[in-house]
């Protein structure tokens, strides 16, 4: 083997890292994280969406993912929100740029779709906004 193939394995060469081992211990006296105190601030008015479709991927959104939707939450530019667009559901991240409103696609694959006109805004309908997303391994 020549000096130089040698000096590329080298730099490529693996060591075994040592295992970290830790103990974790949670104190007696300290009570259980209720989840459902955590994740859904309004109970009544919030559901459970599963994700279909890849136009949200940019915001860490997934196919299969689960989202916590809550429809007490009054939508504002920047919000992740499920519309109804004529009977069909989307999510998409509610923008207001220079007085104009749309929704867009965290992906560039999709374009986004102005709700300026009132043409646009009678078809569209914002359901609710999704708080958090849920993925499983």
């Amino acid at each position: 083997m020549s000096s130089s193939a040698a000096a590329t394995r080298a730099a490529y060469s693996v060591s075994p890292i040592p295992p970290i081992t830790s103990d974790v211990s949670i104190p007696p006296d300290r009570p259980a994280t209720d989840l459902n105190i955590l994740l859904i601030p309004h109970p009544r008015h919030t559901i459970l969406l599963r994700v279909s479709g890849e136009s949200m991927t940019g915001a860490g959104i997934y196919p299969g993912d689960l989202l916590i939707v809550d429809r007490y939450r009054e939508p504002r530019s920047g919000h992740i929100v499920v519309a109804d667009l004529e009977g069909t559901f989307t999510l998409k991240r509610l923008v207001c740029r220079c007085g104009g409103w749309s929704l867009e696609a965290c992906h560039p694959a999709y374009p986004p779709l102005p709700l300026d006109s009132t043409e646009d805004a009678g078809q569209v309908h914002i359901w609710g906004v999704a708080i958090h997303a849920i993925r499983s391994f």
